[in-house]
């Protein structure tokens, strides 16, 4: 079976967070306590996925790699690519090509968090379906669908299309920024026109598999929290819920030393290391715990 590469998208300008994002990108904000793009860092690593392209603009791309390396102190690889101009989700497919070669692709946008116990179980399932060469999209029931890729489903509770931002109502399940593709989608993405928006959407990609029949739908329950962190807003809900659920559990959601970790990544020296390097942070104080523990 193929392996798969990850790709976090952490491009854009960011807008709808002006002034905040004016001078850092939208995925080095902080949720909570940990910037943005360590939750979907999180999603990838927990999803068994080691090999990661992150893509972000020529002005922000060295911080990303003076925040995470190499990968190294994660037992990840790590690499990086510029997207000239925001040309739309698909093009990091294009982008990604030379990374990905023939391998299978798992995208996440670098503004989207999901969280919730059951989710790595549903990850698992993205993957069987690539085994069988389907690619995967996931779907979750919102509140403001228009301002998403909204899935229309047939009377069968199938795929019937996919609508990007659509004027009118089609129901409230939306596509997520999260994406299993089988390598055929740099083949799709590579002749796609731009949209009358002047980007290449991932709304056709997603359809040109649904086309061919091989486009699966994940819907996340509502023991999933998932959010766009992409607005005042959600941006503040995303850092209280994390807030809340660390401070009654104390357990760190992204924590992605931990999770190294926890998955064999790095041994526990590696950890300590860590934590010591970070020793005056709450966040290094758990993770210099977590390693005591371990003892």
């Amino acid at each position: 079976m193929k392996s798969i590469k990850g790709i976090i998208l952490a491009g854009g300008y960011g807008s709808r967070l002006y002034p905040l994002t004016l001078g850092v990108s939208k995925q080095l904000l902080p949720v909570y306590d940990k910037p943005m793009i360590y939750y979907p860092l999180s999603t990838l690593m927990q999803a068994g996925i080691i090999d990661i392209l992150i893509i972000s603009t020529k002005n922000d791309i060295s911080k990303f790699e003076k925040l995470l390396g190499n990968g190294t102190n994660l037992g990840i690889k790590l690499s990086y690519a510029i997207q000239e101009n925001p040309n739309g989700i698909a093009e990091a497919l294009i982008i990604a090509s030379d990374f990905i070669l023939h391998e299978n692709i798992c995208l996440i946008l670098g503004d989207n968090i999901f969280h919730g116990d059951n989710f790595i179980h549903n990850l698992e399932k993205a993957k069987v379906n690539l085994s069988q060469g389907y690619s995967t999209i996931f779907g979750i029931d919102v509140e403001n669908p228009n301002d998403f890729g909204v899935i229309e489903l047939n009377s069968k509770n199938k795929i019937k299309k996919i609508i990007e931002k659509p004027k009118t109502d089609f129901g409230s399940l939306i596509v997520t920024g999260l994406y299993y593709f089988t390598n055929d989608a740099i083949k799709i993405a590579k002749n796609l026109k731009p949209s009358l928006r002047g980007e290449l959407e991932i709304t056709d990609i997603n359809n040109s598999f649904l086309n061919q029949d091989k486009l699966k739908l994940i819907r996340l329950n509502s023991e999933i929290v998932w959010t766009d962190t992409g607005t005042y807003n959600s941006l503040i809900s995303a850092s209280q819920y994390f807030k809340d659920y660390e401070i009654k559990y104390s357990k760190k959601i992204a924590c992605i030393e931990e999770i190294a970790y926890r998955r064999g990544y790095i041994d526990e020296f590696r950890l300590k290391e860590i934590a010591q390097s970070m020793i005056n942070s709450d966040y290094g104080k758990y993770l210099n715990n977590l390693a005591i523990n371990e003892d």
